[in-house]
């Protein structure tokens, strides 16, 4: 979801090469590629030899990730490290996409240089992956977000925000939490500050996310004003209610704070986050 909208904005202007898996990428030089073949990573690196590398790819199942941690630890850290070894070799920046889980949700709003704590294996394989980049590529920029969204789905999977639209519209009820608190990021906005932070070549450690910390049934609520779904459907519930393999962190947000002094491209507030939402949907 991430990628397909940072190649869109960026194939009109620059030579994009779109690595994807199993989805054709909407723009850019298409190269199909399984991270788990590190010659195969190797070869396109070398094959490429890019200016810029933005790695959003992983694993982001938080209950796959605590089952086969193996396969985890393989792709958000080992693939990561190999990755980062190509683009030290080339001399490129990198831009690493992380995540809040790295966190461990004890009091939320979390800035830039708070201590990470993890406390499922997909946030812990996602640190590794942040100390992997910090300490083999001088040239970088790790970017921390929270529940990307946006108005298509990817890879056959609907995002939170378009799960609740598509219950709602089926007139069905939605179970949300109302006690776990994140920042929601819409992904186009995400796409355009990374954009800003590849043209500028910023580096160092950036949230990015949306600039709300709002817990997950307010979300949808506003969503339900914004798009005038049924709000009646909605049934609040607790993370004790939920039959999860993994912990989550009870309060993940993010300071944007950082990003909204050194950006232009600002984090936008979830009001103005769902109206471009509403648009791109074409509501």
């Amino acid at each position: 979801m991430l990628g397909s909208s940072v190649v869109k904005m960026c194939a009109s202007n620059y030579e994009v090469y779109s690595i994807y898996h199993k989805n054709l990428p909407p723009a850019g030089i298409p190269i199909e590629l399984d991270l788990n073949d590190l010659d195969q990573l190797d070869s396109v690196v070398r094959g490429v030899m890019p200016d810029i590398v933005m790695h959003a790819a992983a694993l982001t199942d938080v209950d796959l990730c605590e089952r086969d941690r193996q396969l985890a630890m393989s792709i958000n850290y080992g693939v990561t490290a190999r990755l980062s070894t190509l683009v030290r070799a080339h001399d490129a920046h990198m831009i690493y996409i992380s995540t809040d889980y790295v966190f461990d949700g004890t009091r939320g709003f979390y800035g830039e240089d708070d201590g990470p704590n993890p406390i499922n294996h997909y946030g812990y394989t996602k640190l590794k992956g942040e100390e992997a980049v910090r300490g083999i590529v001088e040239q970088h920029c790790i970017a921390r977000t929270s529940v990307i969204y946006g108005s298509r789905p990817a890879g056959g999977k609907a995002n939170f925000a378009l799960w609740i639209i598509e219950k709602l519209r089926r007139r069905e009820p939605v179970n949300v939490l109302i006690d776990q608190y994140v920042s929601p990021t819409l992904n186009t906005n995400l796409a355009e500050m990374l954009k800003e932070v590849m043209e500028r070549r910023l580096t160092g450690t950036y949230h990015l996310s949306g600039a709300t910390r709002i817990n997950r049934y307010e979300f949808a609520r506003k969503l339900c004003n914004v798009l005038d779904l049924d709000s009646s459907l909605l049934k609040a519930v607790t993370m004790k209610d939920m039959n999860w393999i993994a912990r989550r962190p009870k309060d993940s947000s993010l300071d944007v704070s950082k990003a909204m002094r050194m950006l232009n491209t600002k984090p936008l507030d979830i009001g103005d986050a769902l109206l471009r939402l509403k648009g791109e949907l074409g509501s």
